[in-house]
């Protein structure tokens, strides 16, 4: 399925009240560690994205001989890239987020690493844009004992923003001169609002656990003379660099975020042609952009950019452009086939493909160009 950039988007109403409550400004954050320029990785694996399906996750991961049988880092000095997308369609969204947040610790620990990059339906979630999450996803959010967390005694999170989202309505018709019927309103947005929604969002939110911690993450890395980014780069952007790039995109979801929300088509974080959403690599004629894609290249100072965002559609990881782009969104979700797969760069320069059945060599006929 086609995704709509932000800026084509009309959220409902209630969805929005809440991202603007929830989601405020904060200053830009910071990568915890740098994500650019990174040389000297003895073994790097490369996973598509995942989209909330934690089980195949596991699995991809072990095969790949990041995790022990209890799930536990045992990739040693390995870097593992994640290219992002870890939210919506499917149903367990939090236990990948968790997974990856204790993995950091664990790789870091053995001396490798774990890198996570953001995707598009990071920054939609970040943003109030909830399409693509599904409705039994909320129960892994809901909170278990609710009168634990009722502050006044008897409102719940979930009653606390129906009650504010029917004052703010009421208010409106007040000043609008419009007859307004409090309790049916109420009662639509409580239907609306499932148990586990409101927690969810501020979970997500600039404030909340996970929300914090993916602000905390970029969009771009480059590891031993390769770019990772989810969707693609045009010359433009990578123009901007790998710093550059992180930099910007930082700053629209932090404290520019009220100019992205204003204009998200001409933001770098939400725009077609952005890091996130730009598909030219996975689906454009490959002997009409070569150019593009070399000064994309030469910009960014690597031989190849590895992207997801578009699935490969044969549940196989695909070169294009004689080895100077690598798509590796395989589509790991039941939604596109549950399909499994990994990309490994090898200390001397080669890819090859995990999958179930074994590794296989990818050919890679470009000339180095990481020194241009």
């Amino acid at each position: 399925m086609k995704l709509t950039p932000l800026g084509r988007l009309s959220w409902r109403r209630a969805l929005g009240l809440l991202a603007v409550a929830s989601l405020a400004l904060v200053p830009a954050a910071s990568a915890a560690e740098g994500t650019c320029g990174i040389t000297g990785v003895p073994r790097v694996v490369a996973v598509g994205d995942i989209h909330a399906s934690y089980d195949n996750l596991l699995k991809v991961l072990t095969m790949a001989g990041l995790l022990d049988a209890s799930a536990h880092w045992a990739g040693g000095r390995a870097f593992y890239v994640q290219v992002g997308d870890m939210l919506d369609r499917g149903v367990q969204a939090r236990p990948v987020l968790d997974l990856l947040m204790r993995l950091e610790k664990e790789a870091r620990k053995a001396g490798g690493r774990v890198v996570v990059l953001l995707g598009n339906h990071e920054v939609m979630n970040m943003l109030g844009d909830l399409r693509y999450v599904q409705a039994a996803e909320y129960e892994e959010w809901k909170e278990p004992d609710t009168a634990r967390f009722q502050t006044p005694p008897g409102k719940t999170r979930r009653m606390r923003f129906v009650e504010a989202v029917t004052r703010r309505a009421r208010e409106e018709a007040k000043a609008a001169g419009q007859p307004f019927d409090e309790e049916a309103y109420r009662q639509k947005i409580l239907d609306q609002t499932p148990p586990g929604f409101v927690e969810r969002v501020q979970a997500l939110s600039a404030s909340g656990e996970y929300g914090q911690w993916l602000r905390e993450h970029d969009v771009v890395a480059t590891v031993n003379g390769v770019a990772f980014v989810h969707g693609g780069l045009t010359p433009e952007v990578a123009a901007l660099g790998c710093e550059g790039i992180n930099r910007k995109v930082r700053s629209e979801l932090g404290p520019d975020l009220a100019q992205t929300r204003a204009n998200p088509r001409e933001a770098l974080a939400t725009g077609e042609s952005g890091p996130l959403w730009y598909r030219g690599l996975a689906q454009e004629d490959e002997a009409t952009l070569l150019p593009s894609v070399e000064r994309v290249l030469q910009s960014m100072k690597v031989k190849a950019v590895v992207i997801g965002h578009t699935p490969t559609g044969d549940g196989k990881i695909r070169p294009r452009f004689e080895g100077r782009v690598v798509m590796i969104d395989v589509g790991m979700t039941a939604e596109y086939g549950g399909h499994l797969a990994a990309l490994e760069l090898g200390p001397d320069g080669s890819f090859s493909a995990i999958y179930p059945t074994g590794r296989e060599s990818l050919e890679r006929k470009a000339a180095d160009t990481a020194n241009r």
